[in-house]
């Protein structure tokens, strides 16, 4: 899902800036949005599309799908975070609520474990690294590790295998 050349051309942020910071929220949003649809521009043409994002009007609650393949199914799963009032210094909490309780790398209300090994990163590239970077370095990785594992322990089933019962 994720490599370093397709993180690479993920354009970065210039304004740091948060929900309380008004003109240059509206500033760091345009900025954000850009990064975003560079990211996914790209996804597609390396056929690699695996998100959908969208967000409220003021930019600060996130939500859509995003999936991930695994032995020829697709798993698919609704997606939402909120824009911490201390953004950017503070990486949204990615969330992915029908998984909440059923791994251990995951916390309450199914907002996903990215304690480790990408808020480190986030914060060394404060305010370079915006909602395109959290879903590239964030929840990319972490849906490739998780759910291949998750799927063969049969704690999650296709969409498909479910209606078969």
């Amino acid at each position: 899902m994720v490599d370093e050349s397709s993180v690479s051309n993920i354009p970065l942020l210039q304004t740091k800036a948060g929900p309380r910071d008004k003109d240059l929220w509206v500033q760091r949003l345009k900025e954000e949005y850009q990064s975003l649809i560079k990211y996914v521009q790209n996804n597609k043409a390396a056929d690699n599309d695996w998100f959908r994002l969208e967000s409220n009007k003021q930019g600060t609650r996130w939500f859509g799908k995003c999936w991930y393949i695994h032995n020829f199914l697709k798993y698919e799963f609704d997606i939402e975070f909120d824009i911490p009032v201390t953004y950017p210094v503070t990486a949204p909490e990615i969330a992915l609520p029908e998984l909440d309780g059923k791994t251990a790398k995951m916390y309450r209300g199914g907002k996903i474990c990215l304690t480790d090994h990408f808020k480190p990163l986030w914060a060394r590239n404060v305010p370079k690294f915006g909602i395109a970077h959290a879903m590239a370095l964030g929840l990319g990785p972490w849906l490739a590790v998780e759910i291949p594992d998750l799927a063969d322990k049969g704690i999650i089933e296709h969409k498909d295998n479910s209606n078969k019962k």
